[in-house]
């Protein structure tokens, strides 16, 4: 029997340590088993403490297991895209026991060692067992032809990609890309069009500091070039079944999600109040197309806002948010939530604070 609130206080007392944790990871990971770097990208920067922090807080929480069992399996089957092999898995497990050891010091006891052992076995055979059952139905990953690229600023690109085969998603949900400009680095992008018929993904790609993939993605990428695409993940965002309001509150390309879903909703239509924020008018990078489709659905109500409009155009000043919470769009309403960490924190307190309940409000968590 595993004591999950033994392995709950040990991870607190390890995850204390903060970026030593996972250096002192990768640093076991690499020197033991030197074949599993080339599964992570050359640059770890980005990398950082995501795998640790998420092995850590999905172990210690083993007594919820069964809750999170369709994660586990999306991650293994999402994991194959890196060349994660059932045989890397007790690998990771012994680095990772390793670290644990290290930094528990004298409150290192075999019954603690023997709790990891075997919680860390339970979460990996599940994904190793979700992994090995899609190798039987779909592929690794797609190679995808880049046929559009729209670059919309300095800093935005609309990128049209055809996977050749069909890539199978929900409208909300996010696939990952790596780009040989930057070999090995994934990020993860949500398709701005729900599932078309020709099988193409509409992709909204903002270079952000620091982001050598969204900046190669931007600056660099042309059409013919071709991108690898890892399956589809997440659900926090797809559609809610139901014929209540909706309420969309979007930052950025975090009108990306927003645009697959209301394209879903055309075939249902309930609703929906799109509120779309950037800083200036400038950042509103397709509103011309959003305008169209609220143009041509009578039941989407869009409005396009900004943190200031120095120029007058005409779109509404204000956190979209705010704007939804005070306008009465959000009361009663299936809350979608989509852009910055930031933006997107601020928006859920404030929604809280406007009596929205939480489970009405629907967003990716930060680092999902």
């Amino acid at each position: 029997m595993i004591d999950a609130d033994r392995l709950k206080k040990n991870w607190s007392l390890v995850a204390a340590h903060g970026s030593q944790v996972p250096l002192y990871f990768y640093s076991t990971l690499f020197l033991t088993h030197p074949e599993t770097r080339d599964l992570f990208p050359m640059n770890m920067a980005a990398q950082r403490d995501k795998l640790v922090t998420a092995l850590g807080a999905v172990v210690s929480n083993v007594d919820t297991i069964d809750a999170v069992v369709p994660t586990l399996q999306a991650l293994g089957r999402d994991h194959r895209k890196f060349g994660a092999l059932r045989g890397h898995y007790p690998a990771v497990g012994d680095a990772l026991l390793a670290t644990l050891e290290h930094f528990s010091g004298p409150h290192w006891t075999p019954a603690i060692a023997a709790d990891w052992t075997a919680a860390y076995e339970l979460v990996a055979a599940t994904m190793a067992d979700a992994a090995d059952a899609a190798a039987h139905y779909t592929p690794s990953w797609w190679d995808a032809e880049v046929v559009a690229h729209d670059r919309r600023d300095l800093e935005t690109a609309v990128i049209t990609i055809d996977p050749g085969t069909r890539l199978d998603y929900l409208a909300g949900q996010s696939v990952s890309l790596c780009t040989s400009l930057r070999p090995r680095a994934w990020r993860q992008y949500s398709p701005a069009n729900a599932p078309r018929t020709d099988g193409t993904i509409e992709l909204h790609v903002r270079a952000v500091d620091g982001g050598e993939v969204s900046t190669a993605l931007v600056s660099l990428l042309r059409p013919g070039d071709t991108l690898r695409v890892g399956p589809a993940t997440g659900s926090a965002l797809t559609l809610r079944p139901g014929s209540g309001r909706i309420a969309m509150i979007a930052g950025g390309t975090g009108i990306a999600p927003m645009k697959a879903l209301v394209e879903q909703l055309a075939a249902a239509p309930r609703p929906t109040s799109l509120y779309w924020g950037a800083r200036s008018p400038a950042g509103l990078y397709c509103l011309d197309q959003m305008r169209a489709l609220a143009a041509r659905y009578d039941w989407l109500e869009l409005v396009p806002c900004v943190d200031e409009d120095l120029f007058g155009s005409g779109v509404r000043v204000g956190a979209p948010a705010d704007l939804a919470a005070a306008h009465g769009r959000c009361a009663g309403a299936d809350v979608y939530l989509c852009g910055p960490a930031g933006m997107v924190e601020a928006s859920r307190k404030h929604l809280a604070g406007a009596g929205v309940p939480a489970e009405a409000i629907h967003f990716e968590p930060s680092g999902a």
